[in-house]
């Protein structure tokens, strides 16, 4: 039987006890059939028929269509899913599980973010052996690359966060605003709403890891360099200076609204125009549509801004693939699964409840005309599409990258009051991070 609990789906992710889930946490479980570059592929195929029982951990709309679909394909497959929570909550309890060795789940949803973390600390199974390197083609360059982690896959992509710029176009027209193409224009466009309506704000102020790095993403800057266990972090470079240099204009000149992201507050401004832009993923306009109440009409999604007049690039924000945990009883019906739902007839049964990761769905024509009525019957999709294949190659994350996510803004938040140099709030958090990486064993340069 199916079991699945209701919850709202968040981006932000807390910090995770290190105890659980770093160095210390490493585990390891019975290897049936696959996993590792030396194990030799499985008849996916035949496995799913022969079938078995699949407990599945994860969240959000795409999940229940997915494991009924894999059901409905192969009977003899018996999978029960359940929702332990999102984000820390989720990760928490998995650790919790090998720990304690019961009730351990075969397939989890793993944040891109968090990855490499899993993978170090034994938690993912590495899906080499199973012969999923075929699939480099398939996805984007920017999910291929988040699931990767020391020569090893330990998931598959499922869904992204290609970046956009969502305006309010009310707005914007009724103050004849350009929408900026180049991030010198949204500073620009920042001064115009503000003299027009001294009540308006271009953007809000947001202490949001996602934002922050997806910006030094689409520069092709790289801050974090992982080889195992070694890490380097730098935020150094003339693409970070770029970075604090606008943002740091944006604040000192009142631009943002003192709000955080997923605030009530927020979601009132974004409805009533008094915060006339976001930048975020794919994702976001389920959002919109379900918290952005009365401003149906009234939003656009333009390309990122570029940090070079006439350049095309992008980043990712957001987005999650499915992994095999590698204590799990049953992983290569695990992988059958992982497999059907990222590369096969799984993908039908969510397509409009995540913004796909495979290149196929991004080019298709009947993805990309699909109109949007809450954008004005924009067809949205073009925009995310453009903007994932646009992606630099080369992103990689901490092993750690979900504690440094939550403390970002322990050391910038400052900055938003006045009483901190931008600049000084990163290298701050470098500091912390270098710091905590020694304390959890790593070899950490920064």
């Amino acid at each position: 039987m199916l079991h699945t609990k209701s919850r709202r789906t968040t981006v932000a992710v807390a910090g995770i006890a290190a105890s659980a889930l770093l160095l210390a946490a490493c585990s390891s479980g019975t290897d049936d059939g696959g996993g590792g570059d030396d194990a030799e592929p499985i008849d996916a195929e035949a496995v799913a028929e022969e079938g078995g029982d699949l407990l599945i951990w994860g969240w959000g709309n795409a999940m229940e269509p997915m494991v009924e679909g894999f059901m409905d394909a192969y009977p003899n497959v018996n999978a029960e899913l359940v929702n332990v929570g999102t984000g820390t909550d989720h990760y928490t309890a998995v650790e919790n599980a090998i720990q304690a060795g019961s009730g351990i789940p075969d397939v989890i949803v793993m944040e891109y973010q968090a990855v490499a973390q899993f993978a170090l600390n034994g938690t993912l199974a590495d899906l080499s052996g199973y012969g999923a390197d075929q699939y480099a083609e398939t996805f984007t360059t920017g999910t291929w690359d988040a699931v990767q982690f020391d020569g090893g896959i330990y998931s598959l992509p499922m869904s992204s966060g290609p970046m956009a710029l969502f305006y309010n176009q009310t707005v914007f027209d009724e103050h004849d605003i350009e929408v900026p193409q180049t991030w010198e224009e949204f500073l620009e466009a920042g001064r115009a709403l503000k003299e027009a309506d001294p009540d308006a704000y271009i953007a809000n102020d947001t202490g949001s890891a996602n934002l922050l790095q997806g910006l030094l993403w689409q520069q092709g800057y790289q801050p974090y360099q992982v080889e195992g266990e070694n890490v380097t972090i730098s935020f150094d470079g003339p693409e970070v200076q770029n970075y604090t240099d606008l943002w740091q204009q944006l604040i000192d000149e009142d631009l943002l609204a003192p709000i955080s992201d997923w605030s009530d507050e927020w979601y009132q401004g974004l409805a009533n125009g008094t915060i006339a832009t976001l930048v975020s993923g794919a994702w976001m306009p389920a959002n919109f549509e379900s918290g952005v109440e009365g401003a149906a009409g009234d939003w656009r999604v333009a390309p990122m801004p570029q940090w070079e007049e006439g350049a095309h690039s992008s980043a990712e924000n957001g987005g999650s693939g499915l992994g095999v945990v590698d204590a799990s009883d049953n992983k290569d019906l695990a992988y059958a699964f992982v497999e059907w739902a990222t590369t096969g007839d799984g993908i039908d049964t969510r397509l409009h409840a995540t913004f796909p990761s495979t290149v196929a769905d991004l080019q298709s024509e009947e993805f990309l005309s699909l109109e949007s009525d809450y954008f004005g019957g924009q067809r949205i999709n073009e925009v995310f599409a453009e903007s994932a294949a646009n992606v630099p190659e080369g992103w990689s994350f901490l092993p750690y990258q979900v504690y440094a996510n939550s403390i970002l803004n322990d050391n910038i938040g400052t900055a938003y009051t006045g009483d901190t140099p931008l600049a000084e709030g990163l290298q701050s958090w470098q500091d912390a991070l270098v710091a905590y990486g020694q304390d959890q064993g790593f070899t950490v340069n920064g």
